[in-house]
């Protein structure tokens, strides 16, 4: 199945406004959002004096996105919004609705395509084309010296003389037990059943030499040194269907991108590559980029939607964006504007989420505004206890954003968490929102100071020495006097 990988990224690529000219006039000014206004000096006191946090316009624009998207949190809340409407739910949750409407659609691709039967699967075993394996791994570091690889080679080959005594059988209690390969170990060290050449080769070439219910001897691999065995058929007749299916329908899916990418023509644009390093370290502004990326039938790939799906993909699957090649770019902007393609076939196709998936959205976005409330230490409830007047309770919900801001940030007595962003997206629409680029520097330059004021007024490091105790002592070729210390 095709996995959209949808996580949030970290706070300083969180989206903002209209920049620039907006606050040519107001240089004291850094930011405003909701009626609230982030002042160059309350945000050059969040940052100077903590000294874990460096002194960056970068660092501090990413400090300013995240105080004004608590100020539109606290404003709303001030305000009475209901922030579990599910307009609301279905924005700031949009890329797991994204990923649930996938799934949905993918099942009712699975039901057109037909399942192998188990005579099918049973006559894949038999050709041995794609065959499944067990192993267990004594993981060997790259720097360890020969007595501990001496000692790993040691212990599998006592492990294999157990497992031989059973002739196998024993051979997932074993892995369970043995196994320092934390993919496998608690699967008894089954991997997924592949066609030869998916392993190193080490590993590969005496995998594939046994038949069904044999073990090889121990095999070094840089891995590590594996007892493998090959499982006989009627042990695993039922996990090797499964594999089967997931092989295929995952060589399905492939096709079937493919496919909808060149039925719909789609182009990646020669200056794409530059225009993405230029993109992402500027995920803020480029969320309002309407610069085309890529072009199919029906619809473009612009600047903006690659930020949305920056924000929303696992860091881990788009680090080291910016250093890529051109053609490792023009690769994952196909991949992205495929995913977009696909959501439109999804929409298209009128699908619908299930109450359950409206389950898994609610919980997560409920989640996700009690442990802001729980940070700020306010709700609705205490706001409208503590003011008669929505602008009394917008006043007394922003000194809560203050002072936890002052705790997580300055103080770093509190955790740290932003607003998520799809959260803070959907909150800002209909909002005055944006950031001052002369506020932001003008309160770099004024946190340097405040920085440089905190570190001279703690004094210069200790040397660690301590004054000799008692008087001054005496030269007595000066005539007694003191010899300077």
């Amino acid at each position: 199945m095709i996995r959209l990988g949808l996580v949030v990224l970290v706070f300083v690529v969180a989206g903002c406004g209209a920049l620039r000219d907006a606050f040519s006039a107001h240089a004291e000014v850094a930011g405003v959002a909701a009626g609230q206004t982030l002042t160059v000096d309350h945000l050059a006191h969040l940052v100077g004096p903590a000294q874990r946090i460096p002194i960056r316009p970068d660092v501090l624009t990413g400090v300013a996105n995240v105080y004004l998207d608590y100020a539109v949190f606290a404003t709303e809340l001030g305000r009475g919004r209901d922030l579990h409407d599910s307009a609301l739910v279905l924005a700031a949750q949009w890329p797991m609705a994204a990923q649930l409407k996938w799934e949905r659609y993918h099942d009712q691709l699975i039901a057109t395509r037909g399942k192998l039967t188990p005579a099918q699967a049973d006559s894949a075993f038999e050709a041995g084309s794609v065959r499944l394996f067990q192993h267990i791994l004594f993981r060997i570091p790259a720097s360890a010296v020969p007595m501990v690889e001496q000692q790993k080679q040691k212990q599998a080959t006592a492990v294999l003389m157990q497992a031989a005594a059973k002739r196998g059988f024993n051979f997932a209690q074993l892995a369970r037990r043995y196994s320092e390969d934390p993919g496998s170990k608690t699967k008894g060290g089954y991997l997924p059943a592949t066609p030869r050449g998916q392993f190193v080769p080490a590993f590969d070439s005496a995998a594939w030499t046994l038949p069904p219910g044999a073990m090889t001897a121990v095999v070094r691999t840089p891995f590590g040194f594996h007892i493998i065995r090959r499982p006989p058929l009627a042990e695993v007749r039922d996990s090797f269907r499964v594999d089967l299916e997931n092989a295929r329908s995952a060589q399905m899916d492939s096709l079937y991108l493919d496919s909808l990418a060149t039925r719909r023509q789609l182009k990646i644009e020669s200056d794409a590559p530059a225009r993405v390093r230029q993109a992402v370290p500027q995920i803020a502004t480029a969320r309002s980029d309407g610069r085309t990326l890529a072009t199919y039938t029906g619809g473009t790939f612009q600047v903006k939607d690659l930020a949305r799906w920056l924000l929303a993909l696992d860091p881990n699957d788009v680090r080291g964006i910016s250093t890529a090649s051109d053609a490792q770019l023009n690769q994952f902007l196909k991949v992205l504007a495929q995913r977009e393609m696909l959501l439109t076939e999804v929409d298209r196709a009128g699908v619908r989420l299930k109450p359950g998936d409206w389950q898994r959205l609610r919980a997560e976005h409920d989640s996700g505004v009690a442990r802001l409330e729980g940070l700020l230490g306010v709700s609705p409830q205490l706001l409208k206890d503590s003011a008669a007047t929505q602008a009394a309770r917008v006043q007394v919900a922003m000194a809560h954003v203050d002072r936890y801001l002052d705790q997580a940030v300055t103080q770093n007595r509190a955790p740290f968490y932003p607003v998520p962003p799809f959260l803070a997206s959907a909150l800002r629409q209909g909002q005055p929102w944006s950031l001052n680029e002369a506020g932001i520097a003008r309160a770099t330059e004024s946190a340097q100071a405040i920085r440089a004021a905190d570190t001279t007024a703690r004094g210069a490091p200790s040397t660690g020495l301590k004054r000799a105790p008692g008087p001054p002592p005496t030269d007595p070729e000066s005539g007694g006097r003191p010899v300077p210390r």
